[in-house]
């Protein structure tokens, strides 16, 4: 009998309602269930975890920094150390942000041109020349599952031809990205690549992109430009559109999104993926999410609460330790506190997207929504 391979990239709609969706995106590293969120795991790790415990949360993807990988240790290095999985130990899919985002926030340090970007580390000053086939490359060698097509992410202040040019030089870039990968050879073959829609908040612009990429051809496809600073009205605002101008039958990507409440309006109006450093971030500070809304475990009145953080979450630190426990680690800036906290904040976003999976394929996915919102958003402390 002859063994059947797992596929390169199929994505697989379970079930709908609304505009929610629940699926499966099967790769040859293993299924990732949707809608998901993917830790970040900026320089090959999500800080304070190790990759089994990430995984034992219920996350079955994760995100790799390329701006920060490239920089240290090097792409170079990684590949020949057996790609980045094996370097991190994480046998299941990752995707590889294309570093853009990143160079673009270093507005003191590059120059932007239609080549692409020159910088300048933000390690020690060494000067660097990322392009579209340059991203491909670093993403290539470091053995990505999925990876980000180049762009520029301008902010959505700036005047909208600004914006306009930028999204027709994303564009441009969009069909570079295209072109270097599928030159990539037995990598391009294995693995997906994600146009990204740029256009800020202006629904004719994120037409035009939507349109412009999905004539290039992609196997997924990312929302850009959002959660930089417009605020949830705005992006929900874009979001009632954004998706929907994108091809239905691929998952869609919402870069760099966000709170529990962000994640639940997303999928609602259409989104699939998400990535954010939020709830690692927020656990090294002392913030623990929770189904009745954030908890700041700094608060003196934690010192001697016997409770879990959150009685209904299902993760170890839940299950073993107090808040008062944890209070006293965080007060106190042991490395445990954070290692404990993040790793009930990863929980929790995985526990959140099985559930939003769970209403979605039972067909009561507005009366969770409405539900999660009026616990979540009724304290926080």
């Amino acid at each position: 009998m002859t063994e059947t391979r797992p596929p390169r990239f199929q994505f697989t709609i379970a079930a709908t309602d609304g505009k929610a969706r629940t699926g499966t995106i099967a790769m040859r590293r293993g299924e990732i269930r949707t809608p998901a969120f993917m830790p970040v795991g900026t320089a090959a790790t999500v800080k304070a975890m190790k990759p089994e415990t990430v995984r034992a949360t219920g996350a079955d993807i994760i995100l790799g920094n390329t701006y920060h990988l490239m920089l240290r240790p090097g792409a170079e290095r990684v590949a020949r150390l057996g790609g980045l999985h094996r370097f991190m130990n994480w046998q299941r899919p990752i995707l590889t942000d294309s570093g853009g985002y990143q160079v673009m926030s270093l507005s003191d340090l590059r120059k932007l041109t239609e080549e692409g970007v020159e910088f300048r580390s933000h390690l020690d000053g060494s000067k660097h020349m990322l392009t579209p086939e340059r991203s491909m490359e670093i993403q290539r060698l470091l053995g990505s599952d999925i990876v980000m097509a180049f762009d520029e992410c301008p902010r959505a202040d700036q005047p909208r031809e600004v914006i306009e040019a930028s999204m027709e030089m994303s564009m441009r870039w969009a069909q570079r990205s295209r072109d270097a990968f599928d030159a990539g050879g037995d990598h391009a073959a294995g693995a997906a690549l994600f146009g990204i829609q740029q256009g800020a908040l202006d629904e004719d612009l994120r037409r035009r992109s939507a349109e412009a990429l999905t004539a290039i051809g992609f196997d997924g496809y990312a929302i850009g430009g959002l959660a930089v600073g417009e605020g949830q009205e705005a992006m929900f605002a874009t979001l009632d559109f954004a998706p929907g101008q994108l091809p239905c039958d691929r998952p869609r990507y919402l870069m760099g999104v966000g709170k529990p409440d962000d994640l639940v309006g997303a999928v609602e109006r259409g989104v699939d993926i998400f990535d954010c450093v939020l709830p690692s971030r927020s656990g090294r500070n002392g913030q623990a999410f929770t189904w009745n809304g954030p908890i700041n475990l700094r608060n003196a009145r934690f010192a001697e609460d016997t409770d879990p953080l959150d009685d209904r979450c299902s993760c170890p630190t839940c299950a073993t330790y107090t808040r008062a426990y944890v209070h006293h680690l965080v007060k106190s800036g042991e490395i445990l506190g954070a290692m404990l906290m993040t790793e009930h904040n990863i929980a929790f976003y995985q526990q959140l997207m099985q559930a939003m999976r769970d209403a979605i394929a039972e067909g009561r996915f507005a009366a969770f929504a409405s539900s999660f919102r009026n616990e979540y958003l009724k304290k926080a402390a």
